[in-house]
């Protein structure tokens, strides 16, 4: 008996080398775009592992885990390492990047988050990215969470690694994702005796065995279900418009902000300015003496399919995470989301007013 996911023909280079290009449409880049058989953690860690080394001065810009995690690859890359971090509740300006240029001239790297779903803020790269070209500095951008959600454009902004994954707003899976590499980047990791070679976080292996031999024949065998659901991912987004696609998460994180405020019982948006707060998820603090990770809890008992997550780490006790990206980009997602919530809130003795929050909800993702 055939099966759809096991019964596949098999994918070809020429199949491949086209959703490439589609990713690159996505991303209005004319960088090279290298499609990574794994989740978006392998072309992170590879981007900084090629780029890096004991010659490098790096500015990592903290807003969140993923910067923190960033710093530390930089470290044991041999790179000296500058931390500018920000409260998590907010998100950093392009003035504060160019006070650490001033301040440390010798900076050729910069790592950043775009949007950072751990803690529901997103940075303004547009403004960043001319700063970080001022410098002349190699710009590495962690688009996973933002692509699909909000502009992102590596040409225009003068990214030199922008790593894109499928499985936030763009609704696919999590085994695969991209990059898009400048030729400022290739030559860097060219002079980097220290980048990987023969390795799985090898990008300039790719770039040999696959975009300088013409993307003819494949280095191996690709993940093939997930190529073909990343591909479908641009689909859809192709199909739909990406305008449409992001107006659709900037009203859900319009609409959750509204809501939760509606709502009551304590809650208040974790990112405290509205431009700060990301469309892929939105943060809640919730009231002092009410542990996040109860709430969650309490709230997905009635429903485990609900878009609801407490903070990780020491954030657990006090943010919640409703992650209104992909298909739960939608007001019926927002709507549970913030119904169990007020239950939980409810049932911990909290006033709350799930009719105002429901209204809040419908005039937010009204469309204007």
């Amino acid at each position: 008996m055939t099966h759809p996911f096991l019964d596949l023909a098999p994918l070809s280079a020429a199949h491949f080398a086209s959703i490439e290009d589609r990713v690159a449409r996505l991303l209005s880049t004319r960088q090279t775009v290298v499609i990574m058989q794994g989740e978006a953690l392998l072309p992170l860690e590879g981007a900084i592992r090629s780029t890096a080394g004991p010659g490098t001065t790096a500015l990592n810009v903290v807003t969140g885990p993923y910067g923190q995690t960033f710093g530390d690859w930089l470290r044991e890359c041999g790179a000296t390492v500058i931390d500018l971090a920000v409260p998590f509740h907010t998100a950093v300006t392009a003035a504060r990047i160019r006070e650490a240029f001033a301040a440390h001239p010798e900076i050729d790297f910069v790592s950043l988050v775009h949007a950072e779903a751990a803690t529901g803020n997103t940075n303004p790269v547009a403004e960043i990215g001319e700063a970080v070209r001022e410098q002349g500095a190699l710009f590495y951008l962690d688009a996973v969470a933002s692509v699909g959600a909000e502009p992102v454009l590596p040409d225009a902004w003068g990214v030199d690694l922008c790593v894109i994954g499928a499985q936030k707003a763009m609704g696919g899976p999590a085994g695969v994702s991209a990059v898009s590499v400048s030729e400022r980047a290739w030559a860097r990791m060219a002079a980097n005796p220290r980048a990987p070679r023969r390795s799985y976080l090898s990008l300039l292996d790719w770039k040999e065995r696959w975009t300088d031999a013409g993307r003819t024949a494949l280095p191996h065998a690709p993940a093939q279900l997930e190529m073909l659901a990343l591909e479908a991912c641009v689909e859809r987004i192709e199909a739909a418009g990406p305008a449409a696609v992001m107006e659709r998460h900037a009203r859900a994180a319009a609409a959750t902000r509204a809501g939760a405020v509606a709502l009551g019982g304590g809650l208040e948006p974790y990112v405290r300015d509205a431009a700060d707060a990301a469309p892929v998820a939105t943060t809640l603090r919730t009231p002092s003496g009410v542990v996040a990770s109860d709430l969650v809890a309490h709230a997905l008992a009635a429903d485990p399919g609900l878009p609801l997550a407490a903070g990780g780490g020491a954030l657990a006790r006090e943010m919640i995470r409703v992650n209104h990206y992909g298909p739960d980009a939608t007001a019926e997602a927002v709507q549970g989301a913030l119904a169990a919530l007020g239950g939980a809130l409810a049932a911990a003795g909290l006033t709350v007013d799930p009719e105002g929050a429901r209204s809040a909800v419908a005039e937010a993702w009204r469309p204007r």
